[in-house]
């Protein structure tokens, strides 16, 4: 469909990595529709279309998908970013101290949403799922809720990849660094002198899309800052964030 702008789906874009998402796609030529708990009020570009879903809801998601399948026909992307905000737990509650499990909203939203994105990409035998996950899936990061939530993510990624490939999709995580979201940057905790911006993550999932051997890396869990030293992305600021490792998170 060559002339056709590409069409991306993100969850969770209210804020924070999501909202960077959608921006950065917008801005880079995408149709975007955008889903999150408070998209009618969230700062995005006009030209994206905020679609109010609640995935709890399995209709509304339903609902989500038809309108997609309908004024667009095709699916390019789906960037799940909504996941990891829902089951992130209370702050300072040990796992015992929850207010009952946390694990299983976020990641059975995160399973339908991409169910009903991968019937929408199998027909052209084509399309990236994108999950935002993070390094709390291999270590403690101070929140067993929130570990819990990441490796189902890296676990889903790792087999809907290999269900897929042979339909031209290709499914990965992607960590991104310490981005400036609200919350970071509002706490004044953080030293961000190696951080990313919100769009960061939206800029180098671009450059994954239109790579031509997208599949050789399909169900990895992938470094932000690392793929775009690869690929030549700058941040919005034109700094060249550096990679984390494991041992510096």
């Amino acid at each position: 469909m060559e002339g056709v702008a590409p069409v991306v789906l993100v969850t969770g874009a209210s804020r924070g990595v999501g909202r960077g998402v959608a921006v950065a796609l917008s801005n880079a030529g995408y149709r975007v529709y955008a889903t999150g708990s408070n998209i009618e009020h969230a700062k995005l570009p006009a030209s994206v279309i905020r679609m109010p879903c609640d995935h709890a809801r399995d209709e509304q998601t339903a609902a989500l998908f038809s309108r997609i399948a309908v004024e667009s026909g095709r699916l390019d992307i789906l960037v799940n970013s909504g996941g990891s905000e829902a089951v992130a737990g209370d702050d300072g509650l040990s796992f015992w101290q929850q207010p009952g499990s946390m694990n299983e909203a976020g990641s059975r939203w995160t399973s339908l949403v991409s169910q009903h994105a991968a019937r929408l990409m199998v027909r052209n035998r084509r399309g990236l799922m994108v999950n935002i996950s993070y390094w709390a899936a291999v270590k403690y990061i101070g929140s067993e809720t929130y570990g819990i939530s990441q490796a189902e993510s890296d676990r889903m990624t790792m087999d809907t990849a290999y269900e897929l490939r042979p339909q031209g999709v290709a499914v990965v995580s992607l960590y991104p660094g310490l981005v400036r979201t609200e919350e970071v940057l509002a706490s004044g905790q953080f030293d961000l002198s190696n951080s990313e911006s919100p769009e960061f993550t939206g800029r180098v999932i671009a450059a994954l899309a239109a790579d031509p051997r997208l599949l050789r890396r399909s169900g990895g869990a992938l470094v932000v800052a690392a793929l775009a030293l690869e690929y030549g992305i700058a941040d919005i600021d034109g700094k060249q964030p550096r990679p984390f490792t494991l041992q510096e998170v």
